[in-house]
């Protein structure tokens, strides 16, 4: 074994132990959470689970808190709002009454197989309860059910819901009746439905009850607009609904090989990220979670970025998921309208074009991280990359399904006339920097995409356009970005023109088939990364944020290792024959995700926790990639798609 992968595995932190992650004692004193002897520890980001009705999302921590939630889509204000601030900015605690009244930490909590139905079990001095928490995959009202269950003894029990409007700004009028509860948000109402009564105070609805053996009680929150009064919910029949159309869903996947658990968790997770009324998917449900703790690396990702969407559903269509493909390609004809020369990277999930950056004074930012942000500034940005991650997938999907020729080859060419005019140009590169436009030589790598797959999808008879001249566009790009973006001293691409510095998403050089795995710049490029860029534990920074020359990013701080990266990585090790590498890089990434198998955005080796906001598509995507590479070795779907 070789010694940079000794070197990883022993800078695993030690709570990274198997094929989960488990706190080690530096971050946790106790997993009894609020029983006599217990003790307490810092909130983590990755202390969450994730539950969606592909609208919105909620995420729900180790105290059975919900922590988030926007309805009724995933970028509306959140009602609860308390993972950036305080309970006070809105939550919903439900589970066993401990020490103080408070809900203590769960002794295990994983999902139903094959669903994004969450299970939390505590075994309490009075007995054991368990809680399943999810939100129905309906049309109309958007639900969050709470369904618990008496397993042994009685246990005592309660309900907190605290919801505060506007990411916890207002404190609403509620009004309970009985056993059915409602709050008025201003532009809709939630409603509460309980079996046992529900008390209001001061904003807030309090119920509690007793659970015995054998006994459930259900509490399900349904948000509609208006004054219409909803049916009250059957959350028996909801829940057989939900786990039925996860299951059906995820029986869809092709995936055959190692590490199936994980892989369709990351499916199930990027699924859960798609806006199902329009087929967009949002990089995450979270706004602000930061990149560095008290840092202010801190962005809105409950947006559609034409980048991530492509990557997750090139992932998804490797695995035999081709209806969120065309659901995505129906959507991108309606946000371009025939006018491919406005195209943005990023769009609201239903469309929108404005997505104004505004900073939420109120809200302390989790960890003390702020400024809290919501919309994204970065909508306006030129990111000349973006049109080959589209065009790529969108010529990937008409290889699966050939009856979207017709209308890739129309959006392709749209797309391709218009990169004519910009791939000369400098730009923000994929990781939105906020200082100069730079060329970068990731943005030209993916420009060659571009016209490389517009040129095979014309030649094969589907669309127009001017093939020649693209062929010498494309060829004009490659010996430009070999002779220009190229250290022949350190045999090594770099991170723009001109430049020292390096960058994780060189490693599309590889992946994009721009060269050939078997090419010493191949090599070179993949060493020199691992060399410059590498955490404790082999995960890769996007590229240097300390000691850095001025205004590459435009920022402050610094960050965390960025997760898609070490997916990448392990598939360029693949590339050029560095299997055990890269089977022994997949292990590490599976090994720091949380004991739901859901990942952030980045993660930070010294602290040994998770950054960013959760969960993240890349990251997932990440774990997919990992898993697909080490399995399927230098032969990747990839190049099968390519040599097609």
């Amino acid at each position: 074994m070789n010694s940079r992968i000794l070197a990883a595995q022993s800078a695993l932190p030690s709570e990274v132990t198997s094929g989960v992650f488990v706190p080690s004692p530096r971050v946790r004193e106790d997993i009894s959470g609020g029983w006599p002897g217990a003790g307490r520890r810092t909130k983590r980001i990755e202390d969450h689970g994730l539950i969606g009705n592909l609208r919105t999302a909620a995420l729900v921590d180790r105290r059975s808190s919900v922590d988030w939630m926007c309805v009724p889509r995933f970028d509306s204000p959140a009602v609860f709002a308390s993972l950036l601030g305080s309970e006070e900015h809105g939550m919903w605690t439900f589970g066993p009454v401990g020490l103080g009244g408070a809900t203590p930490e769960v002794n295990r909590q994983r999902y139903l197989d094959g669903t994004l139905v969450l299970e939390s079990t505590w075994l309490t001095p009075a007995g054991t309860v368990q809680i399943l928490d999810f939100m129905p995959i309906r049309d109309e009202t958007a639900q969050l059910v709470r369904i618990a269950r008496g397993i042994s003894g009685c246990v005592p029990m309660r309900s907190l819901l605290r919801a505060r409007p506007g990411y916890g700004r207002s404190v609403p009028q509620v009004v309970a009746e009985g056993v059915r509860a409602r709050v008025d948000l201003g532009d809709g109402r939630l409603w509460l439905d309980a079996p046992v009564p529900v008390h209001a105070e001061n904003g807030d609805l309090a119920a509690e009850f007793r659970l015995s053996e054998g006994e459930t009680v259900a509490f399900s929150l349904s948000w509609q607009s208006g004054t219409e009064v909803p049916p009250v919910p059957d959350a028996s029949v909801l829940l057989g609904s939900t786990q039925h159309f996860w299951r059906d869903w995820i029986s869809q996947s092709t995936y055959v090989g190692p590490d199936r658990d994980a892989v369709e968790r990351s499916l199930i997770t990027l699924k859960a990220l798609q806006y199902e009324p329009t087929g967009a998917f949002v990089a995450a449900p979270t706004t602000s979670l930061p990149e560095e703790l008290g840092g202010v690396r801190n962005w809105d990702y409950r947006f559609c970025w034409l980048r991530d969407s492509a990557l997750f559903v090139d992932t998804l269509l490797d695995f035999g998921f081709i209806e969120e493909a065309r659901a995505l390609i129906k959507w991108l004809q309606g946000v371009i309208d025939g006018r491919p020369e406005c195209l943005q990277i990023m769009y609201g999930v239903g469309g929108e074009r404005e997505l104004t950056e505004v900073e939420l004074d109120w809200l302390p930012g989790f960890a003390e991280s702020a400024p809290v942000r919501i919309g994204n500034g970065a909508a306006g940005q030129l990111q000349v990359d973006v049109y080959g991650e589209v065009v790529d997938v969108l010529y990937k999907a008409h290889l699966h399904d050939p009856g979207l020729a017709p209308v890739v080859g129309e959006l392709v060419t749209g797309l391709v006339t218009c990169l004519e005019t910009l791939f000369e140009q400098p730009d923000m590169g994929i990781w939105e920097i906020r200082g100069p436009r730079r060329h970068f030589v990731h943005s030209k790598i993916m420009a060659w995409v571009a016209f490389d797959r517009a040129i095979q999808l014309v030649s094969a008879g589907h669309g127009g356009g001017p093939v020649e001249r693209w062929r010498r566009i494309r060829d004009q790009l490659h010996a430009e970005v070999c002779e220009r973006g190229y250290d022949p001293v350190r045999n090594t691409f770099t991170q723009s023109y001109g430049s020292q510095e390096l960058d994780a998403a060189l490693l599309h050089v590889v992946t994009s088939g721009f060269l050939p795995p078997d090419d010493l710049r191949i090599t070179g490029t993949v060493e020199a990364i691992q060399r410059e860029l590498s955490t404790p534990g082999g995960f890769l920074l996007r590229y240097p944020t300390e000691g850095t020359e001025p205004g590459v990013d435009g920022l402050p701080g610094d960050e965390g290792a960025f997760l898609i990266c070490m997916g990448w990585l392990i598939v360029a090790l693949s590339a050029i024959g560095r299997q055990e590498e890269a089977e022994i890089f997949k292990d590490q990434l599976l090994r720091i995700r949380n004991d739901l198998g859901l990942l952030a955005e980045e993660w930070d080796a010294e602290a040994g926790q998770q950054l960013g906001n959760f969960p993240q598509g890349f990251s997932h995507v990440a774990v997919v990639l990992a898993s697909g590479a080490t399995t399927v070795g230098p032969a990747s779907k990839r190049d099968e798609v390519l040599s097609t």
